[in-house]
């Protein structure tokens, strides 16, 4: 934004009224009052004939004036003799009403806020920029970057998973430069990899990789280019063939269980698959493909692949629940639930987050075949209130805690930093992505979904104070609650100014920080549904936290050992979900909402935008 030229609201005010239409009664009366404010015109020969013509022409006007009556049956305006003057009547067009140059480019944006979010929008496209030109120097092609070794590092397969989740970002801001080297990398190397590899995980290739293409598949203009949010890189049809490709080998993973529930792990170059040491899959991993794997078959017309995703979400509503609520882990081999385990951290979570987006991406009714999705996950909610929220103490922080051995089980007061997906979940559950006020005025609002906004917004008071608590305003990886039955001393996270350093307890074991996105992606929710600006603010807090103390100087940010002391030690890690998902929702949080709307794109759980089928 340029600074504001001197051209004011007031001076637009005055040229508008400049061409307001004006009736002949105010010209016959401006007229009046203003012939005897210079000299007195009616006692000359010639003020008094000018003072004729005028009465002439104002007899003249009153007779040609637009009465119901003076229509003939074709509209056209008519004399007392007949003549047609609709031509000579004619008004001169107005002028339509001139925008100042601020509000202009405001306007021409889509801009619908305070010009610094426009601003601070910027810084996060520059961020962006920047962890990418380190990725791009010292790790191109490898699947992350460690900035502080200036080196790449395979962890997930050695697919360059950071291209590929980092790629629809790209799109999303703009950077076409980025889109371009992104999309040409995919291109010319990723179908030859996929060939290649050994061992992968379903899920984090399935979150990631495919969904990554997916998503770059629709934003380049697939689909009749819904979006074509950019012209740069590879044709959509590219990034289809490479996600085909990769899903079929993914199915093995499902092909070869003996049951609904598929293996964890895939071997990509034969397309074989084979359960995780112990024999174990995680409960949210298995649910949690099914997103991606729906989207393909609706894009490319083989139904197989939903089929395949959507027999484990089926086959885990048969099976017996707390309230709702499922362990962490289930096996291939049974089919069955192992263990009593219940939280919404690791392993637990996206699979509540998939309950009510699958039923959203189907188009969210009521009377379809994904109905028992939404049954599911009310349920669910349902069971998180009553069974895992409890508040802090001495100043009532609400938290969701876990049951390590079940509902008849002690209460653990640990909330992972990867619960706070739920504040976003529960609001885009209670609105199904119109805004708070839309829906309230819509009359789509019922005391369920009221209560689950309500937790979602006490929820992310909870999680931006796991930031602020801390010394360096970054949260940990994991924290705890003071409560009536649980303390210890001599764990706070290092900011004595916080109002609530006594509630947050953070041990020794769990204060680094991985950039992790979960608390910015339910602020910008949060914010899309109650337009409240704090959440905002919250965000850029965040964001400048990370700037100040994870950004490397050779390029890119790292990940953090220990949040309470200043400086912190740091990891030498640039997780790939930095640039896939924190970075992309601080973007969208400062931004227009018109940008992936959330009554029209549901986010997988690494923030790849897929559309909702609207049948």
């Amino acid at each position: 934004m340029s600074k504001s030229l001197p051209y004011s609201v007031k001076d637009v005010h005055y040229d508008n009224a400049k061409f307001r239409h004006r009736s002949p009664l105010k010209v016959l009366s401006q007229s009046v009052l203003t012939l005897g404010t210079k000299r007195n015109c009616a006692s000359c020969s010639t003020g008094k004939f000018l003072i004729l013509i005028l009465f002439f022409g104002v007899a003249c006007l009153m007779l040609m004036s637009k009465s119901p009556n003076d229509f003939d049956e074709k509209g056209k305006v008519t004399f007392v003799s007949g003549l047609r003057l609709g031509r000579l009547l004619r008004k001169p067009p107005r002028l339509p009403p001139r925008l100042s140059p601020d509000e202009g480019q405001l306007r021409a944006n889509g801009s619908n806020s305070d010009p610094k979010w426009a601003v601070r929008q910027q810084s996060v496209k520059d961020a962006f920029d920047y962890a990418w030109s380190g990725y791009r120097k010292f790790a191109m092609g490898y699947d992350e970057l460690m900035p502080i070794s200036q080196r790449g590092v395979d962890g997930l397969g050695g697919l360059g998973a950071t291209v590929v989740d980092a790629l629809d970002t790209a799109m999303i801001m703009g950077l076409d430069n980025i889109v371009f080297e992104a999309g040409s990398w995919v291109e010319a190397h990723l179908l030859e990899r996929i060939s290649q590899k050994d061992q992968v995980n379903l899920f984090e290739t399935t979150i990631r990789v495919l969904g990554g293409l997916l998503s770059a598949y629709h934003l380049s203009g697939g689909e009749q280019g819904t979006l074509n949010m950019t012209h740069n890189g590879p044709k959509p049809d590219i990034y289809l063939n490479v996600a085909k490709d990769l899903a079929d080998r993914l199915l093995s993973a499902f092909n070869s269980s003996p049951t609904s529930v598929p293996y964890s792990d895939v071997i990509l170059r034969d397309s074989t698959a084979h359960p995780a040491p112990g024999g174990m899959s995680s409960t949210a991993e298995v649910a949690s493909v099914q997103l991606e794997f729906n989207y393909l078959s609706a894009i490319s017309g083989d139904p197989k692949y939903s089929i395949e995703a959507m027999k484990v979400l089926a086959h885990i509503k048969t099976l017996p629940k707390t309230e709702g609520l499922v362990p962490i882990y289930i096996s291939p081999q049974s089919g069955e639930f192992v263990g009593e385990n219940i939280r919404l951290g690791s392993r637990g979570d996206s699979y509540y987050e998939y309950l009510i987006k699958v039923w959203l991406q189907q188009g969210g009714k009521m009377n379809n075949n994904f109905t028992y999705l939404h049954d599911m996950y009310i349920e669910a909610m349902k069971g998180v209130r009553h069974l895992l929220v409890r508040k802090s103490i001495p100043k009532g922080l609400v938290f969701v805690g876990e049951l390590p051995y079940g509902s008849n089980g002690e209460f653990s007061p640990k909330m992972d930093h990867l619960v706070c997906f739920l504040p976003g979940t529960l609001a885009l559950g209670a609105t199904k992505g119109l805004t708070k006020e839309q829906a309230l005025k819509e009359n789509l609002l019922n005391f369920e979904d009221l209560e689950n906004l309500k937790l979602a917004e006490d929820l992310a008071k909870t999680c931006f104070e796991m930031y602020e608590v801390t010394a360096t305003g970054l949260a940990p990886e994991i924290a705890y609650f003071h409560t009536k039955e649980y303390s210890e001393d001599g764990l706070q996270g290092g900011n004595t100014s916080s109002m609530y350093a006594n509630d947050i307890i953070i041990k020794h074991a769990d204060r680094h920080n991985l950039l992790r996105p979960e608390t910015v992606e339910s602020l910008f929710v949060l914010y899309r549904i109650t337009k409240d600006t704090k959440y905002r603010d919250q965000g850029w807090q965040i964001f400048e936290a990370f700037e100040k103390h994870t950004k490397v100087k050779s390029g890119g940010y790292t990940s953090l050992d220990d949040v309470t002391e200043v400086p912190p030690r740091r990891r030498d890690k640039m997780e790939t979900f930095f640039l896939g998902e924190t970075l992309k929702y601080l973007y969208l949080l400062f931004g227009d909402d018109s940008v992936i709307p959330l009554d029209k794109f549901v986010f997988n759980t690494e923030a790849h935008p897929l559309p909702i089928r609207h049948t």
